[in-house]
């Protein structure tokens, strides 16, 4: 009996990072990004670069003018299509979430400091974008995840 309890928790101390380190594979994919009041915005997806690091591109927007441009974007998104954009760039593994990069709204084309990580109960993505470095300033969004 005691020999089995021991391979139990063996095998769990064994299994378990590796499932804390499979947990940013999840996050891979294509993604609903939710507004407020739970409408679908746009579809994006995430990807991890070569270098490894993650990023997402607005594949499709959901509401509004699908060719609108990023308006209020500065620099080199200036006046560029939303659709195609990049918006979370420089993302890195840290544990079970994301963190280190930026996520950019063209919405009023400010660029904000970003952690994602995985809801392992509902499946869901959360990201927060953050005025500062540590998060403590600034707001969530649930991502749902596309079945495309």
């Amino acid at each position: 009996m005691k020999k089995n309890l021991f391979l139990i928790i063996v095998a769990a101390l064994v299994f378990l990072p590796v499932s804390l380190l499979a947990q940013p594979a999840k996050m891979l994919g294509t993604w609903y990004t939710i507004d407020e009041d739970g409408n679908r915005k746009s579809v994006v997806v995430i990807t991890k670069n070569s270098n490894g690091t993650y990023e997402g591109r607005i594949e499709r927007l959901l509401t509004g003018d699908p060719d609108r441009r990023c308006v209020n974007c500065t620099g080199a998104e200036k006046d560029k299509p939303i659709k195609g954009m990049k918006i979370i760039r420089s993302l890195r593994e840290d544990g079970n979430k994301l963190t280190g990069g930026t996520i950019m709204d063209p919405a009023n084309g400010k660029v904000y400091n970003c952690t994602v990580s995985l809801d392992n109960k509902t499946g869901d993505l959360k990201v927060r974008g953050s005025l500062d470095k540590t998060g403590f300033i600034g707001r969530n969004q649930t991502w749902k995840r596309s079945q495309n």
